[in-house]
């Protein structure tokens, strides 16, 4: 395949360009998340992550724990695992490290979309260049980005494999955003949202749905000629609801709400995970890829946000003008990808989805707390016990 110099001014190179697409095994994977940190007696969040940093730099996790933009937000990463089910032991490792620790420096750790109470105007940016200069640039934008999110990294071949499995997964957004959904509140108001963190997320620039591309050399000139032009630093800053990663070799879903328990996280990963190799083989069996129209595939996505599971979403790739319930497309999916989880030593994992449909999802259950006593502190509460639970 052949590059271009990435189309900036100077022929400047695209930082996408020098990727590890298929330098390692095919559709490993691997799980990001976004935790809170909270004050155990008020339950609101704390500015905390520096000191669990400094008490983790010796550890084994030094390298998997990173601040985020405000201080109340801890990311974790997994390794490069070799199957969901490595994925799963890694995940509450982590889990069990952080919140061993954080309870040691008077914290709680804890799991949402979006805190139920907190306000984003009490949260301290992160002492580090990079988020001074993101706050400098988005102002607002970036202030009331009080959200948390996860992420699934899926290994794939080559470039144009990683592109054409990103346009087929596109269809799929609105149903993993509606089996993620966890953020019903904002600022301490019950919003009417399934996922209130994606209305929040979509005021930042170079959001949401990707454009379609006509080849990785297309993609790789847009993306030198922002870099060139200053408009971005690389293409990390291109916060699409999926988009290659290609410094690490994987397509990455970004679109999910971050998850309360670790079971529903591991149940999310492995439903990408099998997803992503339908759409490889798929791909390397000549079969075109099908793309739809982004203003419909926008429309599920909002649908979704709104609703969750029972979101009326249109079913594009039926090619019938019909609605059908987000829960029912889940279903009809998890029948081609059952076998695939055979293959992928994921069935276990992948039957969370099942339970994920029959308990429902994690704002059904923040819901279900509050109706009780209309507490959003009990909420809060809630949130960390059952994100402690590994």
């Amino acid at each position: 395949m052949s590059h271009s110099a990435g189309g900036g001014k100077g022929g400047t190179r695209s930082s996408v360009l020098d990727h590890r697409f298929g330098a390692g095994p095919p559709l490993t994977v691997g799980v990001e998340e976004e935790y809170m940190l909270l004050d155990p007696s008020t339950w609101d969040l704390v500015s905390g992550v520096e000191p669990l940093l400094e008490q983790s730099a010796a550890s084994e996790f030094a390298d998997r724990l990173k601040p985020e933009l405000m201080q109340c937000v801890l990311e974790s990463g997994t390794v490069v695992c070799e199957d969901v089910p490595a994925a799963e032991a890694d995940l509450r490792h982590i889990r069990s490290y952080v919140a061993e620790h954080a309870r040691e420096l008077g914290m709680r750790l804890a799991a949402s979309g979006t805190h139920p109470f907190s306000l984003y105007e009490h949260q301290k940016i992160t002492a580090r260049d990079r988020y001074r200069a993101l706050v400098e640039m988005l102002q607002y934008v970036a202030r009331r980005e009080l959200v948390f999110g996860m992420h699934v990294h899926v290994a794939v071949p080559t470039p144009e494999a990683c592109l054409a499995v990103m346009e087929g997964v596109l269809i799929e957004l609105p149903v993993l955003l509606a089996l993620s959904a966890n953020s019903p509140f904002w600022r301490g108001e019950r919003t009417g949202l399934a996922s209130t963190r994606a209305m929040i997320f979509a005021a930042f620039p170079r959001s949401g749905l990707p454009p379609r591309f006509e080849s990785y050399e297309d993609y790789a000139n847009a993306v030198g000629f922002m870099e060139a032009t200053g408009a971005i630093g690389d293409y990390t800053h291109l916060w699409w609801d999926v988009r290659p990663h290609p410094r690490f070799g994987t397509l990455e879903v970004r679109v999910m709400d971050c998850q309360t328990r670790v079971e529903d996280t591991i149940a999310l990963a492995a439903y990408v995970q099998c997803l992503v190799k339908l759409l490889v083989d798929r791909f390397q069996g000549g079969e075109p890829v099908l793309s739809y129209h982004r203003m419909l595939m926008a429309e599920n996505k909002w649908l979704a946000a709104r609703y969750g599971l029972d979101a009326p979403l249109m079913d594009l790739s039926a090619g019938k003008r019909v609605k059908m319930q987000a829960r029912t497309l889940v279903k009809r999916r998890l029948r081609e990808l059952k076998p695939i989880a055979r293959q992928l030593r994921c069935v276990e994992a992948l039957a969370g989805v099942d339970a994920i449909l029959e308990k429902g999802t994690g704002s059904e259950r923040q819901e279900q707390v509050w109706n009780a006593n209309r507490d959003v502190h009990e909420v809060a509460c809630e949130l960390a016990t059952a994100a402690e639970d590994v």
